[in-house]
Formats: C-alpha cells, sequence, structure tokens
C-alpha cells in the first residue's frame, strides 16, 4: 500500500481507522462536534484551502482585514481587551508574555509545577525563575492548587520580581484562588500571568470556574484546540486592557510565531469561537452533566476515586473543573500507567493522559452520552483485569521540593558538559531538562542540583513505562551534568 511509504501519513491514517474513543485532545474529537453541529461542510476540503498571505488573506503579523476582525470578535466573546490568534500553540503566548513582561536579569514568579513551556520562556527571557510549591494532596500524589497567601509570601521575600505566572487550572482540573492571587499580585504592582490551557471553555458557562481574564490576569494564554473545537496547535492569548504594553508584546508574538501561519489553523480558531458564542451553554450543559454522572458513579460503585468538588477548600484548591475527569486508580491496587493501558487494549479507548497514580479523561463539547457511557462502562468493569495489587504505585512518588538551584537555566546551558553514570551524580548541577510527559512538567532543570530522591522517581518512572523527554541517555544509566 502507498501509506507504507509516507510513514506519518499511515501512522494518522490507522489511528482514525482504529475508532478508537478519544477521551484526549483536540477538543473537536476527530470532528465530531462540526458533525454534530452540521457544520462539517465548513471544513471540506482543507488541503485546498491551505494558502498563504495573497490578495484577499489577511496578515497574521499586520492584520487588517478577516484575522483582524476574527480576533476582535474572539475579544469580545472571551472578554478581553485584546485577543491574538496563535498557530504555534498556547507556548509561542507563554513566550510572547513572558518575554513582554520582564526584561533579562529579572526575577519571575513560577509554580514549581509549570509547564516546560514556561522554564523555556524564562530561558528565552534569560531571567531568574523562583519557584512557588503548590499545595501536595499526598494520597493522589499529584500538586493540587497554590494560595493567595502562598503568592504573598513569595513577593513579600523577593520584592523585586517583575511578574508573576500561575497555572491555572492544572492538568488534572484544579483551579487556584485566581482573583485573590490577582489581589494580591497587583497590589503590588506587578503583572499577573496565567496559563489557561485547559480553561479556554471556563468563559461561556456560569457552572464553570471563573476565567483568568474575568478574574484580573493581565495575560492569560489559552490552548484552544484542548477544550474547545479548534485544531492541534491553535490556540489564543487574551489581554486584560490597559494593563500590557501592545506594541512590546506583539514584538515578541512575531519573534516566536512563525511567519507562515496555517490559515487553515486560523479559520479553526474562529470557528472554535463561533460554536461557543452560539451554543456552547447548552453543549457545555450536557458536558457538566455526564461529566458528573461518570464522576458520582465511579465513586459510589469502585474503589477508585474521580476528584470532584468535595476536595474544595483544602490543598489550595479553589474551584474544580466539572469536565475535567481524573481517576485515582491507586486507590483500588492499580497503576495509572497500567490502567491507560488497559482501557487503549481492552476497551479501545484512549485517555490523555496518566502518571504513576492517575489516569485523566479531557472531554468536550464534542463528546456526547454515548462516549460517556462507553467510558464509565470501561472503568466499572477495569477492575476483572487486575490480577494482583500493582504496588509499584506506592514507591515511585514525585519529590515534593525544588531542588537547590547552583544557577539560572539559561545560564547553565552555556556552561560545558559531561556525561557521568547516574549513580554517581547525586550533588552535580544537571545540564538536562527531565520531564516526565504527560504532563509536561520538569523534574529538574539545568543549574540545579541532583538530589537521589530525583534520581530514584526518574528511574521508576523510565521503569514504569513513562515517557520522559529531555534527558540524553534514554535508559538513563547516564545524565549529563555541567563540569
Amino acid at each position: 500500500m502507498i501509506y507504507d511509504d509516507i510513514p506519518i501519513l499511515k501512522s494518522i491514517k490507522d489511528y482514525a481507522k482504529s475508532q478508537v474513543l478519544p477521551f484526549h485532545m483536540p477538543g473537536h474529537k476527530r470532528g465530531k462536534i462540526y458533525e454534530r453541529l452540521g457544520l462539517s461542510y465548513l471544513l471540506d476540503n482543507l488541503i485546498e484551502m491551505d494558502t498563504t498571505e495573497v490578495p484577499g488573506i489577511d496578515n497574521l503579523h499586520s492584520p487588517q482585514g478577516a484575522i483582524m476582525e476574527a480576533q476582535n470578535l474572539a475579544a469580545k466573546a472571551f472578554g478581553a481587551g485584546h485577543t491574538f490568534f496563535l498557530v504555534n500553540g498556547t507556548t509561542s503566548g507563554i513566550y510572547a508574555m513572558i518575554m513582554a513582561a520582564t526584561k533579562p536579569g529579572d526575577k519571575i514568579l513560577i509554580p514549581r509545577n509549570a509547564h516546560r513551556s514556561v522554564v523555556s520562556g524564562t530561558i528565552l527571557g534569560k531571567l531568574h525563575p523562583v519557584y512557588i510549591m503548590p499545595e501536595i494532596d499526598i494520597c493522589m500524589g499529584i500538586p493540587m492548587g497554590i494560595k493567595a497567601n502562598t503568592v504573598e509570601k513569595a513577593l513579600e521575600q523577593h520584592p523585586d520580581a517583575k511578574a508573576v505566572l500561575i497555572t491555572n487550572p492544572t492538568y488534572y482540573g484544579v483551579c487556584s484562588d485566581i482573583e485573590g492571587i490577582s489581589k494580591v499580585v497587583h497590589d503590588r504592582g506587578k503583572l499577573l500571568l496565567v496559563d489557561e490551557a485547559h480553561g479556554s471553555h471556563f468563559t461561556f458557562h456560569p457552572g464553570l470556574p471563573i476565567s483568568a481574564i474575568k478574574a484580573g490576569a493581565d495575560m492569560v494564554a489559552q490552548s484552544t484546540h484542548k477544550t474547545l473545537p479548534s485544531m492541534t496547535g491553535s490556540s489564543m492569548l487574551h489581554i486584560r486592557k490597559g494593563s500590557v504594553d501592545i506594541d512590546k508584546l506583539k514584538f515578541f508574538l512575531e519573534l516566536v510565531q512563525t511567519t507562515s501561519p496555517s490559515h487553515v489553523m486560523l479559520a479553526s480558531l474562529d470557528l472554535a469561537r463561533y460554536i461557543m458564542e452560539k451554543q456552547g451553554h447548552m453543549l457545555l450543559d450536557e458536558c457538566i452533566k455526564y461529566s458528573n454522572i461518570v464522576r458520582n458513579e465511579i465513586n459510589a460503585r469502585t474503589p477508585f476515586y474521580c476528584l470532584g468538588i468535595e476536595k474544595k477548600g483544602i490543598y489550595g484548591i479553589h474551584d474544580i473543573d466539572p469536565t475535567r475527569i481524573t481517576i485515582h486508580l491507586g486507590k483500588g491496587g492499580i497503576s495509572g500507567i497500567k490502567g491507560e493501558g488497559i482501557l487503549r487494549d481492552r476497551y479501545n479507548i484512549q485517555l490523555e493522559m496518566s502518571d504513576i497514580n492517575n489516569v485523566v479523561a479531557i472531554t468536550t463539547v464534542a463528546d456526547d452520552e454515548v462516549a460517556y457511557m462507553r467510558l464509565l462502562e470501561a472503568i466499572l468493569d477495569i477492575k476483572r483485569w487486575i490480577v494482583e495489587e500493582d504496588n509499584v504505585y506506592h514507591e515511585a512518588r514525585q519529590p515534593n521540593f525544588a531542588p537547590v538551584c547552583e544557577m539560572p537555566p539559561f545560564e547553565a546551558l552555556y556552561h560545558q558538559t559531561e556525561d557521568i553514570d547516574v549513580h554517581r551524580s547525586q550533588g552535580r548541577i544537571s545540564a538536562e531538562m527531565i520531564v516526565p510527559y504527560p504532563p509536561g512538567i520538569p523534574v529538574i532543570m539545568p543549574g540545579e542540583k541532583i538530589d537521589k530522591d530525583i534520581i530514584q522517581y526518574i528511574s521508576r518512572c523510565i521503569n514504569m513505562g513513562m515517557k520522559v523527554n529531555g534527558i540524553s541517555d534514554p535508559k538513563f544509566t547516564k545524565i549529563k551534568v555541567i563540569k
């Protein structure tokens, strides 16, 4: 078959043919939302619509026509002063807003559980990151929210920090008190940046957590492709009116984004906004309803635990996204990694991610009752595949501390390095950014001192089959350190 000589095309064709039920991004779920709303015809012949900036087609970096109009419509829909469309993912929006809010040598406060793009943004901006520790749910083994008073204490210790960046919600659907944090940050004359990659749907239903832009954040980067129905890699950056130097921000957006943007991706952002404005409330009603049914049934009928609003008020949790289904399988004697594999192999259901203890399903406006019930039935049935207790999850918990930072990450990258045996690396300075993926949160970064707990955690992640990015030796027998 011709596909055999076109490996990438073959891989995506094969996945499409497999009819796997996707509880993962992108949020349109293989175009199901367009079919459901009778809009599939709008995306016919996508390759024919792939074009460049010819007459009649607007320019992303200097919009005066359709893109400018679409961005203005999006700003109104999302409650922002300005909205910028992104085709290099939320990563590019995070880079741009970090660099627009700071200058080289500045300090910026970021969560220790921030996505690697946040850390990369501090490297590009030549900044000194100061880490804020989230609260940890020991039972689930994951970081939860960040308290406003934690941010306040950090700013008291680092009054020269220029900005604070918060991840809200987390990959697991946990929201911090963004309104409270916003007040703390603005009372001290700082800028609040929010990585809201997993919260682009919040604006469109009162039953969801408050959106960061409404809560007072100055700049908010959203992955529209994750929880709304745009194409993979298409995102938005929202700006609160009057809080940011727009010209400076535009310069950095041009710097970190391609000069040859996909207009099909841009159109999908426009279409996602249109769908949510016209029918978002109704669609999210269903999404919230069926997500809660799944959650309640799992908690009532299985030994597992599905994260819900009962945890509000503890572990820094201000709110929970009811559309995010995070299941702690460890409570039932199975690792998240093993559970994800069983769901794929036995039930043809692909989740968004798994970690040592948990699995995460992304639900969106594209999912219908049939999909939810199929997921629920699989979770109710999954215990019959558990032959014996999977004890390994008890042993592998991410260290709840920030390693000692000997030098900022950007500086560490310019030092000479060497590869040494992992068992001899304790106390040395890492030259690698090691990131279990997903969720894409660095365990150690360039410039940080290597600790034995970190070595053990990474080794166990690899032994359990987790994907770990950033290590030069895939078997983790060696690690790159600074000479």
